[in-house]
Parts: C-alpha cells; sequence; structure tokens
C-alpha cells in the first residue's frame, strides 16, 4: 500500500491491528478485547484525517496505488461483461477498456479508462492515458449501444490524453473532439462516473453524460496541480499551491455544477475497502438509470447538450462600461 503522509498513523495502527489478529488465530493468545479497542480508534483516525484533507492531499488518493481500477469496479458491479477490442481503424488501446454487460438484468455498455496494478501492467496500459484509437473504440461502443438502446457507464479515471507524437501524428484532438460532439447527440442513457483522476480533454473525451457522478476523493480538473504551478509559477512544485485554487474536488465541482451527485467512500479512502465502494457506486448508477429512462429521447440529449454548454460564468462588458469600470 503507498505511503501517503498524512496517513501514516492510519497505516501502523492497522497493521499492528492485524499482527494482532494472526496471534489471536495462531491460539497463541487472545486479543480479542484490544484489537476490539484498535479497531474503534483507527476507524476515529480515518475519519478525522479524511474528512479535512487538503485539495492537494485529496489528489494523492485519487492516484493511490491501491485505489480501485475500472475493472475492479466492473467485475463487482456487472455480470457477464464481454470486453471488446480495437477501433477499427488503427488497433486495440489497453488504455481503454469496454464492452457490453449485465446490470441489474439488463444488457448496458460499460467502458473506461484503465491504470496498471503494478509496474508491468501500468506500461501495458499506458498508465492510464488513452491513445486517439482508445477513443475512437469508445466511441464506436457507444455508437453499438445507441443503435441498440442499451444505458452507457463510462468510468473515468486518467491523468489525460497521451501527448505522445505517435498519438498526435494520428489524430489525437480530432478523436477527442469527434467523442465531445458525437456523445453529446447520442441517443441513449449515459452516466458517468469519475472514480480517480479526471484529466483534462483525457477525461472529458468520454466524459459528456447526463449524469456525471464523482466519488468524494477523486479530483477533476483542466489541468494536473504539477501542470499549473509549472505555467503560472514556473515551479512544478507548487502544485499543493495550485490544487487550493483549480476546484478540482467533488465538492468544489458539485457546487460549480460540473457535477451531478457525490458519491461517498469507504472511511478512510476506497483502496482501504473495494466492496463497499463498489456497492455505493451500484446504488447511484441504479437510481440515476432509474430517473433517466423514463425521459424522452429528443428531451434527453436536448438536455445534456445544455448541461455542458451552459457550464461556467461570463459577464458581459460594454464598451460603456468597460470605461466606467461596470459590469453590465
Amino acid at each position: 500500500m503507498d505511503r501517503l503522509d498524512f496517513d501514516k498513523s492510519i497505516i501502523e495502527l492497522e497493521k499492528k491491528i492485524e499482527e494482532l489478529k494472526k496471534m489471536t488465530e495462531s491460539k497463541a493468545i487472545d486479543f480479542s478485547d484490544e484489537i476490539k479497542k484498535l479497531e474503534i480508534k483507527a476507524e476515529k483516525m480515518r475519519k478525522e484525517i479524511y474528512e479535512k484533507l487538503t485539495p492537494w492531499q485529496r489528489q494523492q488518493v485519487a492516484r493511490h496505488m491501491q485505489r480501485p481500477r475500472t475493472l475492479d469496479y466492473i467485475s463487482r458491479i456487472f455480470e457477464d461483461f464481454t470486453p471488446l477490442s480495437g477501433d477499427r481503424l488503427f488497433k486495440d488501446d489497453p488504455a481503454i477498456v469496454g464492452g457490453p454487460a449485465v446490470f441489474e438484468g439488463h444488457t448496458v455498455m460499460v467502458l473506461g479508462t484503465q491504470k496498471g496494478k503494478d509496474t508491468k501492467d501500468s506500461i501495458h496500459r499506458n498508465f492510464g492515458m488513452p491513445n486517439p484509437e482508445g477513443y475512437r473504440k469508445a466511441l464506436r461502443l457507444v455508437n453499438m449501444a445507441a443503435k441498440f438502446g442499451w444505458p452507457v457507464i463510462s468510468f473515468v479515471d486518467t491523468a489525460g490524453a497521451y501527448p505522445g507524437l505517435g498519438a498526435e501524428e494520428r489524430g489525437q484532438a480530432e478523436a477527442i473532439a469527434k467523442n465531445l460532439r458525437d456523445w453529446s447527440t447520442a441517443e441513449t442513457q449515459i452516466i458517468i462516473v469519475v472514480h480517480g483522476e479526471g484529466g483534462s480533454g483525457g477525461a472529458i473525451g468520454i466524459g459528456v453524460g447526463d449524469k456525471v457522478l464523482m466519488l468524494e476523493n477523486a479530483v477533476y480538473s483542466v489541468i494536473s496541480p504539477e501542470g499549473c504551478a509549472a505555467i503560472l509559477w514556473k515551479d512544478s512544485s507548487k502544485a499543493s499551491n495550485a490544487a487550493d485554487v483549480i476546484k478540482m474536488t467533488a465538492h468544489d465541482l458539485l457546487e460549480l455544477g460540473v457535477i451531478d451527485e457525490i458519491i461517498k467512500e469507504p472511511s478512510g479512502g476506497a483502496h482501504r475497502n473495494y466492496d463497499k465502494i463498489a456497492a455505493e457506486i451500484r446504488a447511484a448508477l441504479s437510481r440515476n438509470l432509474a430517473e433517466l429512462k423514463p425521459l424522452e429521447m429528443h428531451d434527453l440529449v436536448e438536455r445534456r447538450y445544455n448541461k455542458f454548454r451552459n457550464m461556467g460564468k461570463f459577464l458581459e462588458i460594454t464598451a460603456e462600461a468597460a470605461g466606467s469600470g461596470k459590469a453590465g
């Protein structure tokens, strides 16, 4: 498990609890009472620490190597998942996974970015950063879902689209732009779940939906804190300062109207209880799908389009107001 600076005391206590449990199981001595007291103490520590996380600390939690990945959620929430490969133009992109699955007795199309679980897997998945063929595969799956009337569930966890030379040569920007256009008008219900990092255009490329749900400790921003710090202060080490101002946490984004719902994580973060957070996501998906299904398709698509077009607030300044220093 990754050692986060603010998490060290909790991890040490959890290790002590595990040691006592092993000793109790071996019947060397019964530590049940001591274990119970320590578990209560650990739960209290997790709650106190995680309720007061700064934006930069939430960024660190979102990047935690033990945090559940898209495939972890798919295996726990859906049945009969059938992965589909390739964009029918170039090749398959392991950074994006997807295919039809069964959710509560109905077929859905589930897809998302997939980060690795270790070094070898991370390299295979390109650290969850899709190439153009990944976005084109995602669009192919959405078009298939619309054809058959299957709702789409998209899981987002990426630092951003891959910025390599090959990706640019194969039309990275065009692939993302086409997804934005075509996902906006796809005639089926689309729910987005931001469960880790939601980085820039790489995230929004599979993030246009009727409902955008976000885990409590996930982050979603136009740029990473390090990138923002490098631009504003020419110093990426000021990432924690940047994190405070770019409004990337779930609570900030709910207030701004960028997301629709926050899914509460288990005490101490999603990485501490895969099954519990999967159950929370399942409940949120069920509730939101039930809300979307009765809508007429024309109304659904129009509402989705307007949802994203209306994001952001602007001031219109007339020449007269500009001269007097007043906004109109």
